[in-house]
């Protein structure tokens, strides 16, 4: 059995804001940090709603 990789809050940010600006696909950023296309897919979808929630409070 494989050990479960844990990656810091700022490794995940760097990842998510990668995907977000949109110059590489998230086939090519996942590739290129060894995970999946899928765990790439869900940080960037988590950072999106942290910045909804966080502009929300703003109001």
């Amino acid at each position: 059995m494989t050990k479960r990789r844990n990656f810091s809050d700022n490794f995940k940010a760097t990842v998510a804001l990668e995907a977000l600006r949109g110059d590489k696909t998230v086939q090519e950023i996942a590739a290129k940090r060894q995970l999946h296309p899928t765990q790439v897919s869900t940080w960037k979808r988590q950072a999106i709603e942290g910045m909804a929630l966080k502009g929300m409070k703003n109001l």
